[in-house]
Formats: C-alpha cells, sequence, structure tokens
C-alpha cells in the first residue's frame, strides 16, 4: 500500500534515504522523528502517511512561506490540504474548519500561535487527528537554534487534543536536542531516524580575510562564477544594502533582501530569484525558509552565521540538485560582539521580570488577567520575544493558562452614509444597527466603538457587534480597522511566591544566555578547525559515519583558517565610563523616578536597544552605541567593578 501511493500519488518509484523507516512507523501507529539534512525529503515523511491515515493530519510549520509551498506541492498531487493562517479572512477560516470538520480535508497546516487562540482550540477538539506533524521540530527545545517559545506548549497540546502520535522533523538538531525532543513526546530511540549530516557535493571554504578587505575580496571570488545562482549572507539590513550597491557597481547584478523592506518587494525579488532573472541575493537571515531552488551553486557568508546551526541550514540551501556547490565564510571577528549583543539583549533584568510577576498579582486578582503584550513590554522594559517566553514559562509552572485574544479598539469609516446603512435592515436588526451609529464617536472620517455604551443602553454584547462590523465590511459598506491586540490569561496560582519566581525565571534566562553564547564559541572553533570541516560539522550534528578526510574542505586543501582579531581598540580599563552615559542616567532618572541599573547602562553602551530607550529616544543621547565594539561581558564588569 506504501509503495502504491508513493507511486500512483507522488509519482516517485522509490525512497530516499529514511523515509521508508520513518512512513512505516507513523502508518503502524508509532510517534517518530526524521532528522535529515535541508532539501532531503522530509515533508514526504507525514504526506504520505496523511493519505493512508485515517482521521486528519495537523501540520505545526513556523513560518507562512514555508505552509505556502508545502501547499502548493500537495495540490498539485491531488491531495486535499489547506492551512489557516493569519493572512486569511474570518469566512476563509471558517471555510477550511467546516472542510476539516466534515473530514475533506487529509492535511491542515496551522502557526503554533493558532493553539493559543480559544475559537481554534474549541474547533480542533471536535475533530478527529490521528498525527501531529511539528516541522523545524528543534525550535520544540530551550536549547535549539530559532526557539519558539509556544513550541515549549506542544506536548500539552497533544494531550489535551488526544493526538495518538507525533511526528518531529528537522534538519538541524544536536544530539542533546535530539533526546529532548524524543523525551518531550515519548519515542522510542529507534524511531528516531537520522540519515547523517555529511552532504558530498557542499565545498565547505573558510578564508580569513580582514573586514577591511571583505568587499574587494568576495567580488574577486565572483569573478568566475558570473551567472550562478548565489546567496550572500549579512548580519544587518544596512549591510545587506551596501553590499549589494556594491557588487552592482562592479558588474554583478545583485539585490539586497531583508526584514526592513516592503512585504510585496521582498516578494518579487524572491520571485525574480527563483524565476533566474536575478542571480544574486545579498540577504539577512529573513532569507532563505522555504526556499527549493535545486541550483544554488554558492553560498557566502560574508558576516559570520549565528551559529553552527544557522550555517548548517544556511549552506543546506546550496546544491540541492546533487551538483557540486561553495559555500564560503569571509572570516574574521569583527562582527562577533554585535552577535554577542543580539543574545545579551534579549536576558531581560530581574526587575523587570517581578514587574510583570506584580502585575498579574495585581491586574489578575478576579481569576483573569488581560493584557497587551506591547505595553507589557514597555512597563517591564523586556523585549517582546523574551516576553513571550516568559509568559509560556508562567503557562508551564501552571500559574496562567491562555483564553482567548481579541482587539481592544476598534474603528471605521462610512462607505455608504450612515442612514443607507441602516435602512438596509429591519425590525430588531434595525435597532441593534442604529445603536452602533449612534454610539460610534465620529471624528472627521473615522468612528470609534464604544462598547461599553452599546453594553449598557443596548445590551449589544461584544461578539454580536464585532461580528456584524465584519459583515458591513465584507459587504463594503464600511472599511474596519482593529488594533491592540489584548491577550487574556486565567490565573490559576493567585498565590505564587513573586520574589522567589523571579530568581528563578531570572536565571532560566541567565542559563538560555549562556548556551546561545557557547553556541557561538563552538561556531568559531568549527571555522578554526584543523580538522576536516565536513567531519567536524557533521560530528557536532551526532553523524559519525561522514569521512575522516572529505577531500573538498578548505582544511583538506591545506589551508587552516586562523580568524583574523578586529582592530585593537583602547583599553576598556582606561575610559571614564561614567561621563558616556551621564546624560542618558540623567534622562532615565527623570522618567523612573530610579537610577538605570548596570546592566541597562551597559545596553545603552553596546547599543543594544530595549523598550525603555525608545520612550527616551535613547539612539540620539550621546554615548549610545559607543563601546558597541567591546565585548558586552567585559563592558558590564567596567561598570560595576
Amino acid at each position: 500500500m506504501i509503495e502504491q501511493t508513493l507511486n500512483q500519488t507522488f509519482g516517485y518509484d522509490g525512497f530516499r534515504p529514511g523515509q521508508e523507516q520513518a512512513i512505516r512507523a507513523v502508518v503502524a501507529g508509532r510517534s517518530a522523528a526524521a532528522i535529515f539534512p535541508t532539501g532531503s525529503g522530509k515533508s514526504l515523511c507525514y504526506q504520505l502517511p496523511a493519505l493512508l491515515l485515517p482521521h486528519l493530519t495537523l501540520v505545526v510549520s513556523p513560518l507562512l512561506a514555508l505552509m505556502q509551498d508545502q501547499l502548493a506541492f500537495l495540490h498539485r498531487h491531488g491531495i486535499a490540504a489547506a492551512s489557516i493562517d493569519s493572512a486569511q479572512s474570518r469566512e476563509q477560516a471558517s471555510e477550511t474548519m467546516a472542510r476539516a470538520k466534515s473530514g475533506e480535508l487529509r492535511i491542515l497546516m496551522i502557526s503554533v500561535e493558532r493553539l493559543k487562540n480559544e475559537r481554534f482550540r474549541n474547533f480542533i477538539s471536535q475533530v478527529p487527528i490521528s498525527l501531529l506533524v511539528v516541522d523545524e521540530a528543534h525550535c520544540i527545545s530551550e536549547w535549539g537554534h530559532n526557539f519558539r517559545p509556544d513550541y515549549l506548549k506542544l506536548p500539552d497540546y497533544q494531550r489535551q487534543f488526544n493526538i495518538p502520535q507525533v511526528l518531529l522533523l528537522t534538519a538541524t538538531a544536536t544530539p542533546p536536542v535530539i533526546a529532548d525532543m524524543q523525551a518531550k513526546f515519548s519515542i522510542a530511540p529507534d524511531d528516531v531516524v537520522t540519515t547523517g549530516f555529511y552532504r558530498p557535493n557542499l565545498n565547505l571554504l573558510v578564508e580569513p580575510v580582514s573586514g577591511f578587505n571583505k568587499q574587494r575580496r568576495l567580488v574577486e571570488w565572483l569573478a568566475d562564477k558570473s551567472g550562478q545562482p548565489t546567496i550572500v549572507y549579512v548580519t544587518q539590513q544596512k549591510t545587506a544594502e551596501q553590499v549589494a550597491e556594491h557588487l552592482a557597481q562592479r558588474g554583478f547584478p545583485s539585490s539586497a533582501y531583508h526584514a526592513g523592506m516592503a512585504h510585496e518587494l521582498r516578494e518579487s525579488i524572491q520571485r525574480r530569484f527563483m524565476a533566474g532573472e536575478l542571480n544574486c541575493i545579498v540577504a539577512t537571515i529573513a532569507f532563505g525558509m522555504g526556499i527549493d531552488k535545486s541550483d544554488i551553486r554558492n553560498v557566502v557568508h560574508y558576516d559570520l552565521p549565528k551559529s553552527v546551526e544557522n550555517y548548517s541550514q544556511e549552506i543546506g540551501r546550496a546544491g540541492r540538485d546533487g551538483n557540486a556547490s561553495d559555500c564560503l565564510v569571509l572570516a574574521n571577528r569583527d562582527s562577533l560582539s554585535v552577535l554577542q549583543n543580539f543574545v545579551y539583549g534579549d536576558t531581560p533584568e530581574r526587575e523587570g521580570i517581578r514587574c510583570v510577576l506584580d502585575e498579574l498579582l495585581q491586574s489578575g486578582a478576579g481569576g483573569q488577567w488581560e493584557l497587551m503584550l506591547n505595553q507589557l513590554s514597555d512597563q517591564s522594559n523586556i523585549r517582546q520575544l523574551p516576553l513571550k517566553t516568559l509568559l509560556v514559562q508562567l503557562e508551564l509552572r501552571g500559574i496562567i493558562a491562555p483564553r482567548f485574544a481579541y482587539f481592544a479598539e476598534y474603528r471605521f469609516k462610512y462607505l455608504l452614509e450612515p442612514e443607507a446603512l441602516v435602512a438596509k435592515f429591519e425590525g430588531e436588526r434595525r435597532q441593534f444597527v442604529e445603536a452602533i451609529v449612534h454610539t460610534s464617536a465620529r471624528a472627521r472620517t473615522w468612528c470609534t466603538l464604544d462598547f461599553d455604551a452599546l453594553y449598557q443602553q443596548h445590551g449589544a454584547d461584544r461578539g454580536r457587534v464585532v461580528k456584524a462590523l465584519e459583515y458591513f465590511q465584507e459587504k463594503g459598506w464600511i472599511e474596519l480597522e482593529s488594533k491592540q491586540m489584548t491577550d487574556v490569561y486565567a490565573l490559576l496560582d493567585p498565590a505564587f511566591d513573586a520574589e522567589g519566581l523571579s530568581i528563578e525565571l531570572h536565571e532560566y534566562f541567565k542559563q538560555h544566555e549562556a548556551s546561545e553564547i557557547t553556541r557561538i564559541d563552538n561556531m568559531l572553533a568549527l571555522f578554526e578547525s584543523s580538522e576536516c570541516l565536513s567531519q567536524r560539522l557533521a560530528g557536532y550534528f551526532g553523524d559519525l559515519q561522514a569521512p575522516q578526510h572529505c577531500g573538498h574542505c578548505s582544511v583538506c586543501n591545506g589551508q587552516v583558517a586562523k580568524l583574523p582579531e578586529p582592530p585593537p581598540l583602547a583599553p576598556l580599563g582606561e575610559m571614564e565610563v561614567g561621563a558616556r552615559c551621564a546624560e542618558f542616567s540623567q534622562r532615565y532618572t527623570q522618567l523612573k523616578g530610579d537610577a538605570p541599573s548596570a546592566e541597562c547602562l551597559t545596553r545603552f553602551l553596546c547599543g543594544i536597544s530595549v523598550p525603555v530607550f525608545t520612550k527616551l529616544k535613547a539612539r540620539q543621547i550621546p554615548g549610545f552605541a559607543s563601546l558597541d565594539a567591546y565585548p558586552y561581558a567585559e563592558v558590564r564588569a567596567r561598570l560595576t567593578r
């Protein structure tokens, strides 16, 4: 049956390494993990079983682009699959839910955040599910790269929705991360399928080059590769713009690609690259996930990647057609402080954690806690991603549980006169629409809803009002805008010890910080290794089958890299650091009533943005980022001595 489906539905004559073992485990009703290199056909491990299992296959994917690519593939092969995502209207989502309920859909794709939505959870609890698939499953582990806090809740969701088995898919999991994933989902050791990380067609090249010479060396290296599809990876958006412009001026048509660009422009650049109309993209890591272009011949790391895992994932986009491809790192230590500063900036101060816990105890006294993430981020001075991680940790400790989310504010603009809108209804409905019109404060163009007045004067509940507004918009009678997303949590344990918990959670974040810094150190050790790079990379991911000497990396070619140190800096101990942050300290104290902590001052001097800096316009204050070339830990030590 499996071979027949493989041939008739997918048109393949045989399996790639590892696929059959993973598929047979799933079809036999067991949970499994498929850990294959990028581009090795992980998706088939759920796509084929989905056609043979009795109920729905639910796929959790971290990125819309990944979902869309996989859905396009499934539709081409006549497989009933759909997604529910943020780009859809309420009606489209409802239609997809109806198809899933009726049993028409074989595969439903969602982001993990969708499972926080109470409406979706109610729906999914009524649909029998055979298999939960977790794509990019390393996100489950706090010690895996690209960690997504909401992924930590997936084992609980599996139990909640009575899903009998799980399939985990990833290309970049180290042995500790694999063990963590396996334990969280009770997967038998024999059902963890790894096929090895060695790619014989990838030439891994590390070339030491000073920051001053990097642009010149990149142009030289690309000189005999004209017209070959190439990705150049950089750390910062401004570098992407500068390098793309430099290459274009030297006769290499190139385009920058980063998250700061308009969505339509990014889409257009990606389409042109995929179609072969543009052969060189200079990109931040915003580019690459879900890119399935088989003939990428060169991947260049102009700046150091964030970790060995990121490096592996990014070079994995080269040579998917099996032909030889070059992966070059132009290596020095110039951007090392930037990489480390990204890590340190995500560790909240203990006072910020305590602020969140105090807010929870105060506002959640009635058993329910409402919060707006951006406001709580400002209030606690914790960036939004670590703040989400903090909320998930509170969930996992049984202190809070998500209930639902809603938009706090709605406003609308009439596209026909209010009288004409009211005239479209009769009886009780007409009275209801009149109430909306009369209680909505109208400025010059936009009207703002007053939900309290509607409820007190007319008994109209919020849900009915929102549904009516969405209907008016669908009919083209109004233009509707919503903002200020509010998350509502139940407070399950109002007696928790805020002081003890803030210490415990701060320690959790410090451990994560140390783990990320170690990850950067591991990457430097790989690039400076005197052992075969292919063998060393494979070994990092637990693959002991790679050859001892691949014969096609820079070490095997006799070139062991010694990364140049950044330009020498003036000794930190001789600097008057107090003067550099005097004006900032004064402004901070005026705003907060307390002097800034050493951690806060370190972030100011190293140029690491946190929410309070936006309010203070810290970038415009003399001294901001004036020590960004120095290691964060050394600046902090200098301030605390």
